[in-house]
Parts: C-alpha cells; structure tokens; sequence
C-alpha cells in the first residue's frame, strides 16, 4: 500500500505546475500582440504620401531634372502658382510646376501683346522680323477696312530656334489672333493647331483645344531632335487652324506654310507671324479617278471586289503627298454589313493597289447590294481626311450604275472599269 500512496502526492502536484505555465504563456501572448500592434502602428505613420501624376502633353521636351521638385502638393502648388509671375519663361523645357493637380496650365498674359515685344532684346531677333511684329505694323493691320477684314481669317504667332547643345528644332506656338467664328449659335471657336514638318511628314503634333475664344493663347513648344541644323534650310512648316466639333468632323479655319529657306536661326529665337490663308485654295477642282474590278458569283452567291488603281488624286496638303487607302463598305438596304480596306500607300497621288475582297451576299440577286468605296489620307495622330467617294449599285448614276448592270448581266465575269470619284 506504501507505493500506491507515493503516487498520488505525485499526482496532486501536477495541476499547480500546470496553471503557473499556463499564467506565464498568457502574460506572453498578450506582451507579444501588444508589441506587434505598436509596430503597426508605428509603421503607417512614417508612411510616404502618393506620388503625384504628371499629364505630359504629345510632343512637348520633358527632362528628369524637372520631375525632382521636393514641394508638397494641393493648397501649397497653388499658391506658388499665384506667386509666380505670368510672364512665359525663354526655356526649352516645359515647367511643370505651372501645372495644377489635373495636369492643366494656368492663364498667362499673351506672349504677342505689344508690351512683350517691346522688352524682348534685339540680339534674339532679326531686324525683318522686328518689323513685322512692331507696333505700328500692328496698328495698321487694325486700320484695315471692313471688306478687308471680313476675308481675313486672323493672324498665326510664333517663334522659332535651334539648340545646338541637343541638337534640336525647338517651334513655340505662343497665338492667334482675330479668327472667325465657326459656331453660329455661340459666334465663337474651339480653336487647336495640327503642326506637320514637311516634306516628309515624320513629325505631327497638335496643341490643347481651347474653348470659346477667337484669341487663342497656346504658349506651347514642341522640341524635334534628329534635325540636323544644315538641314533645317530644306524644310518646311504646315500649320493647320481647325475648330472643334463634338458631333462631326472639325471644321477646318485655315493654314499656314512657311519654307526654311532662308531663315538664320543661328543668332537665337526669332519671332514670327504669319497671316492664315484659307484651306483647299491648293487643291486641284477633281477627285480623282479609281479603277475597280467586279465580279458576281450567282452560283456561290459572292461578290469579288478588286481595288486596282488610283490616279490623278489631289493635293491633301501643302506638300503635294498624299498616303492614300481605300475603305470599301458594303450595303444592304441601305444598311451596312461588310466593310474592308487596303493597305496605305506612302506619298504617292497614282497609287497601285491591287487589293481583293471577297463578300458573301445574304440575299439572291444585287438588287439591294451596294458597295461604297471611300479614298483616305492617312493622317498619324488625327482623323482621316476623304479624299473621294465612289458608290457602285443599281441605284447609282452614271459610271457607277452601268458598271453595276453589267456585272448583273454577266456573272462570273471579272469587268473592271475607271470611276470619277466625288466629294466625300
């Protein structure tokens, strides 16, 4: 009986031991979470505010140096937006710390006013071009009379230069001045500017759209590198003058072309203006002519378009090239199923194709097919200008109608024949 008697004291031990474990296991589970709370804590405090976002317009000479401003965002930029004077500075880069929090530019003075140009130094600028801009130039533009200025569809300012350190063609497009108003209702302009580098079309921007105004202050540059400086002479600048429109095609007010030729840049920004003429005046009165090839299949109900050809199209611009291509639609009651279009041929106005197409039609016969045949400039950047329209079916005239009947005529039968195209 002495052993069994051993055991139990043994026994009642146990459940102390237990419990003095169990209390300092407690004590550290809640010393451990509590740590790991104020280290959380701790850490989202000493957390770095977002970066801010940074609208980069297309075309415009951004460096990393301009990105390391250390100033805080909100209330803090607008103020120094307030302090800052409003005159534009005379820099290459664009200065993002004139941008608000949705990456837009506050109002400056215009950069053409009389009172700039008179403080702008005469070592910047060439004595023929002081005298376009001077005063008394401006003040006999205003003297003009009434028929005068009702032809006149305003005035384009800008400024030129070549920085010889980055090798750049730097164009500053500062204004416009006195254009008309393409908006009836409103008698106003939603005014921006197409720039192109011709002859080779490479480089295209546009400025920001500018609401409501008939003076537009654009105050934007545009820095080109890769341009040679000998070979600036042999370029040339196509400014377009467009309104927008939010329910069609934008309205187009005018351009303005300025040859290279004969422009020294080397003594530094040179200011410009030039008068803005009005567009098409260069455009040749027809369309052009497209050669098309047609062939109805009754047995498998399919027609075959082949685009073959292009001839005599007209100008699209200052520089006489155009990139033309061919969007070909198809109808049925007057409703379109099917479109194609073929490849873009590069600088050329007689253009060879030699693109087919093939259209199931969903019904018997061509009594309700149409096919429509749009020729379009190939414009990067912005919307395609039609050069002409064709439109082949039984209820088109002339060319386009007979061409029509034949194939109906005699199907299986590829008949292909030349076509006036129209205005689109």
């Amino acid at each position: 009986m002495a052993p069994i008697t051993t055991s139990r004291e043994e026994f009642d031990e146990i459940p102390t031991v237990v419990g003095i474990f169990s209390a300092f296991g407690l004590v550290f589970t809640v010393s451990l979470f509590a740590w790991i709370c104020c280290q959380r804590k701790s850490s989202k405090s000493n957390k770095t505010p977002p970066y801010k976002f940074v609208h980069v317009l297309k075309g415009v000479d951004i460096y990393p140096e301009n990105l390391n401003s250390k100033k805080k965002f909100g209330a803090d930029d607008k103020n120094e937006v307030k302090n800052k004077p409003a005159v534009p500075k005379n820099s290459l880069h664009l200065d993002l710390e004139k941008r608000d929090l949705n990456g837009n530019f506050p109002k400056t003075n215009k950069a053409g006013s009389p009172s700039d140009l008179e403080n702008v130094t005469p070592k910047l600028f060439s004595e023929g071009e002081k005298d376009a801009v001077s005063p008394d130039s401006l003040k006999s533009s205003t003297s003009l009379s009434s028929e005068e200025k009702q032809e006149k569809l305003g005035t384009l300012f800008f400024s030129l230069e070549y920085n010889f350190e980055k090798k750049a063609f730097v164009v500053n497009i500062k204004e416009a001045r006195g254009l008309p108003a393409m908006d009836e209702q409103s008698m106003t302009s939603d005014p921006y500017i197409k720039m192109t580098i011709l002859p080779e079309k490479k480089h295209k921007v546009k400025t920001r759209v500018l609401r409501k105004t008939l003076d537009p202050a654009f105050d934007e540059t545009f820095t080109f590198y890769g341009i040679p400086y000998t070979q600036i002479q042999e370029l040339a600048l196509h400014f377009t003058i467009l309104s927008f429109d939010r329910f069609s095609r934008d309205d187009i007010i005018g351009e303005v072309l300025i040859p290279l030729a004969g422009i020294e840049l080397s003594d530094g920004k040179m200011l410009m203006n030039r008068e803005i003429i009005k567009r098409n005046v260069r455009k040749s009165s027809g369309r052009g002519e497209l050669l098309i090839s047609l062939c109805y299949q009754s047995t498998t109900n399919t027609l075959t378009v082949v685009v073959l050809k292009a001839r005599h199209l007209p100008k699209s611009d200052v520089s006489g090239l155009s990139d033309p291509y061919v969007k070909v639609n198809l109808y049925h009651a007057k409703k379109r199923i099917s479109k194609k279009k073929t490849h873009v041929k590069k600088c050329t106005p007689n253009a060879v194709f030699n693109e087919l197409f093939v259209f199931d039609i969903p019904c018997e016969g061509l009594e309700e097919i149409s096919v429509e045949f749009l020729v379009l400039d190939s414009e990067r950047g912005s919307r395609n200008e039609v050069i002409g329209r064709l439109v082949l079916g039984a209820a088109a005239e002339g060319t386009g109608g007979e061409h029509w009947k034949e194939i109906c005529d005699y199907p299986r039968r590829q008949i292909a024949k030349w076509h006036m195209l129209c205005d689109g």
